[in-house]
């Protein structure tokens, strides 16, 4: 008798033995624990509400939200020419449930001495898109061709009045490269792109360089004269419209290379699951019908095709600082040179 219940025994601590190891098995193959995304994901557009960036994150929001099962709710925070939103994406925890959605100042803010981050804090999600600089004038404007404001800055240097959004933005690099071709304008700073186009429509100054994207509906209601693209190509919806490289030739140097580029990022800390769902959404929220017509209506440059990886984006940004960062230093514009931070010249 004894020895038949040792024998049970033995048979039932085997069966245990066999089923504990089948749980684990199990338990391994099929990890426990949060799945990402589980809530709803803030993506911080560190400038005012209305501009490139705001736009164009708002559309991508809305599309990312389909494809992660979440909401993505906007967030303006503007200042210090994008620093302040930037450092709130850091100081959040690296979970992926804050994300970025910046315009291209993050590439300059070490040299002009706003913060010390820069693109090397952040992994790419998306570079998403490059809006196209034009140049307007009020519908009132004597202005009524290129040619016509690129003579009348030339004969009168420090007299044509030009809006922009403050040192090392984009509208700065354009007039430092109208500068290396004998322009030399009047700049007024104003917060963002909506007051430097206010600033034109109230007479307050003779001209911007604003992205398209922000702009179109003035040009459309007439309220805005279109001049001038500061790229390589004409507009696919203003065929009529001249580039500024026809006007100066010498400046293809400098506009060939997009200088407006948006991107996606998040905290160089998160977990490379995180980043792999978030480009895979992204991925998907660029094929959605919507977004691709607002590409093509806001005549947008879809670097996403151009640099589709981490490793195409993380080159792109380096060269962007390259060329960006060296032309502020050089024209007295940067408080730090490039070569501080390891930034080659281009």
């Amino acid at each position: 008798m004894r020895k038949t219940g040792i024998l049970l025994l033995a048979g039932l601590l085997v069966m245990g033995s066999i089923a504990f190891a089948a749980g684990m098995k199990e338990t391994e193959a099929k990890p426990v624990g949060p799945t990402y995304p589980e809530k709803a994901i803030t993506m911080i557009v560190p400038y005012g509400a209305g501009g490139t960036t705001d736009l164009s994150g708002r559309q991508l929001a809305i599309q990312l939200s389909k494809h992660l099962g979440k909401a993505v709710t906007v967030v303006n925070q503007g200042g210090a020419s994008g620093s302040i939103g930037a450092k709130t994406v850091l100081d959040a925890q690296p979970d992926g449930y804050t994300v970025l959605f910046t315009a291209e100042s993050l590439g300059t803010q070490r040299v002009m001495g706003l913060s010390n981050l820069s693109y090397n804090d952040y992994t790419p999600i998306m570079v998403a898109v490059n809006d196209p600089k034009v140049i307007v004038v009020n519908k009132n404007s004597k202005y009524n061709t290129l040619a016509d404001l690129v003579n009348d800055i030339k004969a009168r240097p420090g007299k044509v009045k030009m809006s922009y959004t403050g040192p090392g933005g984009s509208g700065h690099v354009q007039a430092l490269i109208y500068n290396k071709f004998g322009m030399q304008m009047a700049l007024t700073a104003y917060p963002g792109g909506i007051d430097c186009l206010v600033a034109v429509l109230g007479d307050q100054v003779d001209f911007t360089n604003s992205n398209f994207s922000t702009v179109v509906s003035y040009i459309e209601s007439g309220d805005l004269k279109l001049l001038g693209v500061s790229e390589m190509s004409r507009l696919p919806k203003y065929p009529n419209v001249p580039t500024l490289v026809e006007v100066i030739p010498e400046a293809a140097e400098y506009l060939k290379f997009p200088f407006t580029p948006l991107s996606l990022l998040v905290d160089k800390d998160v977990p490379a699951d995180v980043v792999q769902i978030l480009r895979a959404a992204s991925a998907k929220a660029v094929q959605e019908p919507d977004w691709i017509a607002f590409v093509e209506n806001n005549c947008l440059d879809a670097l996403y095709k151009k640099y589709p990886d981490e490793a195409s984006a993380k080159t792109f940004y380096a060269k962007w600082e390259s060329i960006v960062d060296w032309l502020l230093f050089d024209a007295g514009a940067a408080k730090f040179s490039p070569e501080t931070f390891g930034i080659p010249r281009p």
